[in-house]
């Protein structure tokens, strides 16, 4: 199971780790391994922490905090306070350490820095400007959001390989049956 990061923003691509939310949710932190190497994929680590169970569950609850206030975004509803507290103290964590070596930077920490990394960015998210750009992914079950940078914002799929590939095959299927239906 493959992690993907097309949101265009850390909070959002923690927020899609929970795929097809509406239809078949696929959970992608289903262990604290899962965590741990996302954790390095997402580039918030170099190096992947120990996570337990305990943290796995605070980061998930994270993640769903982040959804559902970028849900509220989108839908121009007013952030639920419990929310808005759960985000702000996730926050207060201490930042990944960075190290500059000969071979790079390293970024260490653990899993509650992991949190207040993806805490700042999502609030820096919903208080700047990308806030008006958040969408949800146009395949009919994906749940994905991300941010809409398109020249014209017309950003339509989470990704094209997942989803835009889908839809586009999905509808040319529909097309063609429609024309072998129409010339018998």
């Amino acid at each position: 199971m493959g992690f993907v990061f097309v949101s265009g923003d850390l909070a959002l691509d923690l927020a899609g780790t929970l795929k097809w939310r509406r239809s078949d949710p696929e959970e992608l932190l289903a262990t604290p391994a899962d965590l741990a190497r996302w954790t390095v994929e997402a580039g918030v680590l170099s190096e992947e922490p120990p996570v337990d169970a305990a943290g796995l569950r605070r980061t998930v609850a994270l993640r769903e905090v982040v959804y559902r206030l970028a849900r509220h975004a989108m839908d121009g509803r007013p952030w639920p306070e419990d929310d808005l507290h759960e985000l702000n103290r996730a926050a207060e964590g201490p930042a990944p350490r960075t190290t500059l070596t000969p071979s790079g930077m390293i970024r260490a920490g653990d899993v509650t820095a992991v949190a207040a990394e993806v805490a700042r960015a999502a609030i820096a998210l919903l208080a700047g400007l990308d806030r008006s750009r958040i969408r949800e992914c146009g395949h009919p079950d994906c749940t994905r959001i991300f941010i809409d940078r398109s020249r014209g914002g017309n950003r339509q799929w989470c990704g094209m390989e997942e989803c835009g590939n889908r839809v586009k095959a999905a509808n040319y299927r529909s097309r063609k049956t429609r024309a072998m239906t129409a010339d018998r």
